[in-house]
């Protein structure tokens, strides 16, 4: 089949709206760069578009209808927003779900600590990612602290431009002749990742505090001083490091973008964005953020909790009253958009890829009609009546789409949410934005892309 770069079929009218979504979207970025930090800008972004919390409408007894639109929250790092159609939510609803949480490093819960004068945070790494990648590049330090008299303290460090920032070291290339000569998993090791944050003494430590642990005590009057933060605060803390910086034009012809966290925030802010644009449709729509998608989907705040399940049945029981078999019912009749990301065809990689089932750059969003390793193994395979229903509304609105595999048959591949969704009966497939560099410390997307995302987001929510 013939591919087409969409670049060449924009209006200028097109064009405007593609430059102002593509803004918007890195201006999520850059606010967005933790779970937490995606969810309270959601809610915000919500609030503004008329969404009301859910729990509020349950405690004053409320009622929803046809027009209504609420939200629903998950220990702050997981959201759900729904609009009613004019059909009941037992007849299904039409559902965008993607992941908010990308690959990272993690602050252990006992961390601070001195070695010969400099002080470092221990750290464990969160995903997969190549280890090799996050070393000797300015860091952030991202999270919150909550101290035992349920204080939550906030924590952003490294992203204003008087901030510090933070790095983990290398080894200088003239002592790194035997380094050199490990596989890549092995040339950093994970216990050698920890963040280097001090080397400035207390000046008032005195005797032995001075000699063995000044640095770090000076770090704890730093943090005390800034956070009111003791060293046992650690224990209740989550912080993650991430690379500092903005989200920036990549590309001469400033086509592309290059941000930290792509994996899968171009695919969760772009349907945000669809939710919050479509405005009525007959069926219920709903934007479903998830936490945990890069560690199997596990926990209170994955995809494998019961939190979208129970927020549907509380659903259910303002417009049509509590039904265990409508909540299944509501479930089952379901279309959703696992939206995640696919692998861009690099050809500096060439021979990882099998062309004719890649996706490109500026083709359009990507669907993938299952995800799996190898033999499909672990994936959802959609089936072909919905797929075909897709493409009719999708051309129907316009919007520029492309099928593709994640590498080569015997190379590997990647897992989403979708077959968990699929799990209840409903139809399920993946589709979200090409991506180069993916998990790596930053990411490389098309805008054309990112917009034709947004359009196909709005052209489902409204089938």
């Amino acid at each position: 089949m013939e591919r087409k770069n969409v670049w060449t079929t924009y209006t200028p009218e097109q064009e405007e709206e593609l430059n102002g979504i593509c803004e918007r979207y890195k201006s999520c970025l850059d606010e967005g760069k933790t779970e937490r930090e995606c969810v309270e800008l959601g809610v915000r972004m919500a609030r503004e578009a008329g969404y009301r919390d859910i729990r509020d409408a349950a405690a004053a007894g409320e009622s929803l209808k046809a027009g209504d639109k609420v939200y629903a929250v998950c220990m702050n790092k997981m959201l759900a927003l729904f609009r009613l159609g004019e059909e009941p939510v037992s007849a299904g609803m039409n559902i965008l779900g993607a992941h908010i949480d990308s690959p990272r490093i993690d602050v252990k819960q006992n961390p601070l600590y001195e070695n010969e004068g400099l002080a470092y945070l221990d750290t464990h790494y969160y995903g997969g990612i190549k280890k090799y990648q996050w070393v000797a590049q300015p860091l952030a330090l991202h999270g919150v602290v909550v101290q035992k008299d349920g204080t939550a303290v906030k924590v952003s460090i490294g992203e204003d431009a008087d901030d510090p920032v933070f790095v983990i070291t290398d080894l200088l290339i003239h002592l790194a002749q035997e380094q050199m000569e490990k596989k890549a998993s092995k040339v950093i090791e994970g216990e050698k990742l920890d963040l280097l944050i001090a080397n400035r003494p207390l000046e008032e430590a005195a005797g032995d505090e001075k000699e063995k642990e000044a640095v770090k005590a000076n770090v704890l009057r730093l943090l005390k001083e800034k956070y009111g933060m003791e060293e046992e605060d650690f224990l209740s803390a989550e912080l993650e490091i991430v690379p500092s910086g903005k989200a920036r034009d990549c590309g001469l012809d400033r086509s592309m973008i290059l941000s930290y966290g792509q994996d899968d925030r171009v695919c969760a802010f772009t349907s945000l964005f669809a939710m919050l644009d479509v405005a009525e449709a007959k069926r219920t729509g709903c934007c479903l953020l998830v936490d945990k998608e890069e560690i199997g989907s596990v926990g209170a705040t994955g995809m494998h909790s019961r939190f979208f399940e129970n927020t549907v049945a509380e659903l259910i029981a303002m417009t049509e009253g509590e039904s265990d078999l409508k909540v299944r019912r509501a479930l089952m009749h379901s279309r959703m958009l696992s939206s995640d990301v696919s692998a861009a065809y690099d050809p500096m990689f060439a021979e990882a890829f099998e062309k004719r089932s890649s996706a490109f750059f500026a083709n359009g969003i990507t669907f993938n009609k299952f995800t799996g390793s190898r033999g499909k193994s672990g994936s959802n395979d959609a089936n072909a009546e919905y797929i075909a229903a897709l493409r009719k509304a999708l051309d129907d609105a316009g919007v520029a789409y492309q099928f593709a595999e994640l590498g080569r048959v015997d190379l590997g591949g990647g897992g989403t949410i979708a077959y968990i969704m699929a799990n209840y009966g409903m139809e399920v497939i993946d589709s979200g934005v090409a991506v180069l560099n993916m998990h790596a410390p930053y990411e490389v997307t098309s805008k054309a892309d990112v917009y034709e995302a947004v359009k196909g987001y709005r052209a489902f929510l409204k089938m």
